[in-house]
């Protein structure tokens, strides 16, 4: 499940830069928020269960609730980004005085290319709530609310023609409901030898084809899962690290430590301490 916005917040703007190879650990699905975003620079490829598609710099992106998908690297360009998650009540005014069916064909559509002078107008607007979502004061997600509905029209009035249509290299129906049956069971002993008898696989074959459609090995890939839903308890919860640990599926809290940190770069203390800073 990918991080919720915080508690209290209704919009949260982030500007991330990546190192070229990098990939979302694990398929993710947003429970609480829509999301849209701006590349600057990079190429990534996104695999969703109905298929996959690909953005590049200069295009802008809509994402949905209760959508599995994964992004991972495209090229050897670092990936660098806008990010801005929002809450389904937060966008209503925009649905309910604007334009409903606007709105859903940017959902639907997911990817926008324009032309390069339009790059750099949606570029600015996304730099310009950056800065004022930074400024951090009482009426700073009013400002942002009628700033996020300038940015979709803006979106919406000069995205180009050649939008995406489609897509190409959908998820073998096993693998997807070994990817629900992961997401639902992450706490409980999971081995590839029993997700593949669950698939009506040999361990060999299952273990090839999983890495295929994902780009990632079984065990890698439940790993990832069981410390994306770490970091959601560090942030939602006040459990002990030993707590979170048995709840995510390890056996001591010191284990998912070294994991964590493997992942992160971070301790689990280290990582809920940034998040109260």
């Amino acid at each position: 499940m990918a991080l919720p916005i915080p508690n209290g917040k209704q919009i949260i703007v982030e500007r991330n830069l990546r190192p070229s190879g990098f990939c979302m650990p694990s398929m993710e699905i947003a429970t609480d928020h829509y999301s849209v975003g701006y590349v600057i620079t990079g190429d990534r490829k996104v695999i969703m269960p109905s298929g996959s598609y690909s953005y590049h710099s200069g295009d802008a992106t809509v994402g949905t609730p209760y959508v599995y998908h994964r992004t991972v690297s495209n090229s050897d360009i670092p990936y660098d980004s806008y990010i801005i998650k929002f809450t389904p009540e937060f966008i209503k005014p925009f649905i309910n005085h604007v334009e409903k069916n606007i709105f859903n064909e940017l959902c639907s559509q997911m990817v926008f290319h324009f032309s390069d002078e339009i790059q750099i107008k949606i570029e600015k607007i996304f730099f310009e709530m950056l800065e004022e979502y930074n400024k951090n004061v009482y009426y700073t997600e009013f400002i942002l609310q009628g700033m996020l509905f300038r940015l979709l029209m803006t979106i919406w009035e000069n995205k180009l023609n050649d939008n995406i249509k489609g897509h190409k290299s959908p998820l073998s129906k096993s693998i997807v409901d070994i990817l629900i049956y992961i997401e639902n069971n992450y706490y409980k002993k999971i081995t590839l030898e029993k997700t593949a008898q669950m698939a009506h696989f040999s361990n060999s074959y299952f273990s090839r084809m999983f890495k295929l459609q994902l780009g990632i090995p079984f065990k890698e890939y439940v790993n990832n899962v069981r410390i994306t839903q770490a970091k959601k308890m560090l942030i939602q919860t006040n459990k002990s690290i030993m707590e979170i640990a048995l709840d995510t599926g390890y056996c001591h809290g010191d284990y998912l430590s070294v994991q964590f940190k493997n992942k992160t770069g971070m301790t689990p203390s280290q990582f809920r301490n940034s998040l109260k800073k």
